[in-house]
């Protein structure tokens, strides 16, 4: 069913979980995984920082052939760029799924901020699989 799984990863727990969850799939149907990560800083320390946290989620799937990508969004469009070139790069690769941990934000926080997992939704014509943070 699936043959290309891309994971978008921020460094959280939940980005961390819908890691576990891309993995499982990916070893069901013998697809392939591309992890991102998108930065909204031009500066090398901005670069360095997403490279890291590549690195961090590429080394805890050591038996797993991975394919990683750092991301550029233009700061000036905060949230809707970072989604917007999440979006592109799916596209681009050609993914059947796209993961994604979501911050399960609720009320005026929501509304105000929003979140770039819903975004993604509505941009991307692959399928979406949105994580919710653990309980308790």
């Amino acid at each position: 069913m699936y043959k290309k799984i891309m994971i978008a990863i921020d460094g959280s727990d939940t980005a961390q979980q819908a890691l576990k969850e891309a993995v499982n799939i990916a070893n069901t149907y013998n697809a392939a995984l591309r992890i991102v990560h998108c930065v909204s800083g031009d500066t090398e320390a901005d670069k360095k920082a997403g490279t890291q946290i590549l690195e961090q989620a590429k080394s805890y799937l050591d038996a797993v052939s991975i394919e990683t990508g750092l991301l550029q969004a233009d700061a000036e469009y905060g949230l809707t760029g970072i989604a917007d070139s999440i979006a592109a790069a799916a596209s681009d690769w050609g993914a059947d799924l796209l993961a994604v941990g979501t911050s399960n934000r609720k009320g005026l926080e929501r509304l105000y901020i929003g979140s770039v997992a819903e975004q993604l939704v509505s941009k991307v014509d692959a399928s979406v699989l949105l994580v919710r943070p653990q309980k308790g």
